[in-house]
């Protein structure tokens, strides 16, 4: 059905243009709410739709419709709107090539997958929570099937389709008077999550936060979990995309071939990782997904780009030209990053260090200097190699580039969370203002 749309509206767009794209999604969606504790609500829906780009004379047009029947409604809107645009030399499609097919990135199981597993998931989160004597405000399941194929007019043909779940929760837990918070979440690409451990593990992060002791206003050495980490790495990463850099708004951009981390530090981008949550055979432009070395051993290697930004540069898409849904254009985005440290630190080798697992504000982060202040969620202090105890309240401030710079490893679990595949990391020096 979907190549049938897909050679449909091709064949269609080639009269009239240039060269033309055709990007055909579909996605089934399975979702439960919990609101406390009740299941709110579940719900199932389907999206499909149709993207299609063009270019004449130069200039490109879009146009999508999530009605096939309107295909050629759309490519007439595509046409009309590309007459509307600058023309820009830089405006081109993928070319032909091979893809290489990715394991563990689709579950067979999502086929027969019904809304009752969805509720027991939920209602197990619930249970272990209330039995472990804390209140759920809020959290859910969801699960994902995705397919989607790309044709252009250059011979350009890719499909593929994978799987995703997630579940998610929040917590308070009380003793005495005092409250606390705390969330967490776990994603893959199969429905191997374990709703009662994922429970139990943010009732016991809440509950061990009750009880925080002011810190003193110092700068102190802090490792961050992987939920802060990834919060923080954003701004760091917004330095690689090409976009950016082309656009002066990276402090990185004329540091290629010169060490801008830790030299115990690399950095890819890698949309061919084994069970990575945002892997593809290919982007949303048709390009092979690849993996990209951005940082090896503290040295900056390059950027990520999608065609445009590669053509303006004189280099070449490293297939992160990712299209949010067929209703959208493909922009510059990473996919796996993998943040990979060639030896790391145990947490009995530490004393008078923070662990920070969660923090507030990172998107407020400078995007181009890198000076980030944020609220310090679920923090503990480390005495000796052991959690002592758990931190009032404090707000951390530095600088992420400058912290990479001195950056460790823990000896930790690799999670992924969003695209940051990593252990917990130790950040050294950074600004701590207990409050």
């Amino acid at each position: 059905m979907m190549m049938d749309v897909a050679l449909q509206a091709l064949k269609y767009t080639e009269k009239y243009t240039d060269l033309a794209e055709i990007f055909v999604e579909k996605e089934q969606v399975l979702q439960l709410d919990i609101q406390n504790d009740k299941l709110d609500f579940a719900k199932e829906e389907s999206t499909s739709g149709v993207g299609i780009r063009v270019i004449l004379d130069g200039k490109m047009g879009f146009s999508y419709t999530s009605n096939p029947e309107e295909i050629k409604n759309t490519v007439e809107r595509a046409i009309s709107n590309s007459k509307a645009n600058e023309k820009d030399e830089n405006f081109t499609l993928s070319q032909p090539t091979k893809y290489k097919d990715i394991k563990g990135t689709y579950d067979e199981g999502i086929n027969s997958l019904e809304v009752e597993t969805a509720l027991e998931f939920a209602q197990t989160m619930i249970n272990t929570v209330k039995d472990a004597k804390c209140q759920p405000t809020s959290g859910g399941f969801s699960a994902v099937l995705s397919k989607m194929l790309i044709l252009n007019s250059n011979g350009v043909s890719c499909q593929d389709k994978s799987t995703g779940f997630a579940g998610y929760l929040a917590v308070n837990a009380e003793k005495g008077d005092e409250k606390s918070t705390a969330y967490d979440s776990e994603s893959s690409c199969f429905l191997n999550i374990d709703p009662e451990k994922l429970a139990s593990k943010v009732c016991k992060l809440a509950t061990d936060s009750i009880g925080g002791k002011p810190v003193e206003t110092k700068d102190m050495d802090i490792i961050v979990d992987h939920h802060a980490g990834a919060g923080l790495l954003g701004t760091f990463i917004n330095a690689l995309n090409a976009d950016n850099v082309l656009r002066g708004r990276s402090i990185l951009a004329d540091k290629v071939g010169e060490e801008v981390v830790s030299s115990n530090l690399s950095i890819y981008d890698n949309g061919t990782l084994e069970h990575g949550l945002n892997s593809s055979r290919c982007d949303g432009e048709g390009t092979a997904s690849e993996k990209t070395s951005l940082i090896e051993n503290g040295v900056l290697k390059g950027f990520i780009f999608d065609l445009y930004n590669a053509s303006k540069a004189g280099a070449k898409s490293t297939g992160n030209g990712i299209r949010p849904s067929f209703a959208e254009t493909p922009t510059i985005s990473v996919t796996n990053v993998m943040v990979d440290y060639g030896t790391k630190t145990d947490l009995s080798e530490l004393d008078d260090v923070i662990l920070v697992t969660d923090v507030l504000g990172a998107h407020t982060a400078n995007p181009i200097s890198g000076d980030f202040s944020v609220e310090a969620n679920n923090a503990f202090v480390v005495k000796n190699g052991e959690i002592s105890h758990p931190v009032k309240k404090a707000m951390l401030s530095g600088n992420i580039f400058e912290a990479l710079k001195k950056s460790e490893a823990m000896d930790s679990e690799i999670k992924q969370y969003g695209p940051f595949v990593m252990p917990q990391i130790l950040l050294h020096d950074l600004r701590v203002v207990g409050q």
